[in-house]
């Protein structure tokens, strides 16, 4: 058998342990991001978030760095746990955050451009929920999640050159239909 650098990486990864701490540090943010993305509400994402590390922890023996890299098998997790949710509780829509909470709102704060930046972000909301769900789920992995192209690839299964051209087109069309709104 040929020793080539993955498979020694691969071999020696699943000998040393992982650093579980550095994992939950460096992804709780594009997780937890990825599901307010997904389902616009802080206390849903926060426990959606905690659902997906509960599991990784769980199932972290099956875990095969040969086969995936770590962000990459956690993100399936966390599309498994999003589709349970959206199973359980039956949500055909998702629902953006308010711009402004009550304790967010400044003594001197703009009314006017307060209430124009929610009428946008109602509008991106209604533009971003005509996408066909593939393209929502690229979406918030892109920009929700902060994900590469290359590991959006890994955990949709498609190829990378597939994902920036989906998401090319994608951003497109929002900006077509955003224009034509606000144009």
């Amino acid at each position: 058998m040929k020793n080539t650098p993955e498979i020694l990486w691969a071999l020696h990864s699943q000998v040393e342990p992982i650093d579980w701490d550095a994992v939950y540090t460096a992804e709780l943010p594009r997780v937890y991001n990825f599901f307010l993305y997904k389902v616009g509400n802080r206390e849903a994402a926060q426990d959606l978030t905690a659902i997906t590390f509960e599991r990784a922890w769980k199932l972290r023996s099956r875990y095969r760095a040969a086969v995936a890299a770590l962000p990459t098998w956690l993100f399936g997790i966390a599309r498994n746990v999003l589709r349970e949710y959206l199973r359980q509780h039956r949500l055909n829509e998702q629902r953006l955050e308010p711009i402004v909470s009550r304790e967010e709102v400044p003594s001197n704060f703009d009314v006017e451009k307060i209430v124009q930046q929610q009428q946008e972000k109602e509008c991106l909301r209604k533009i971003l929920l005509e996408l066909a769900d593939r393209e929502q789920d690229l979406i918030a992995l892109k920009y929700g999640a902060g994900l590469t192209n290359r590991e959006i690839a890994r955990i949709t299964r498609l190829s990378e050159s597939n994902v920036g051209s989906i998401l090319h087109r994608t951003i497109q069309s929002i900006r077509t239909k955003w224009e034509k709104n606000h144009g």
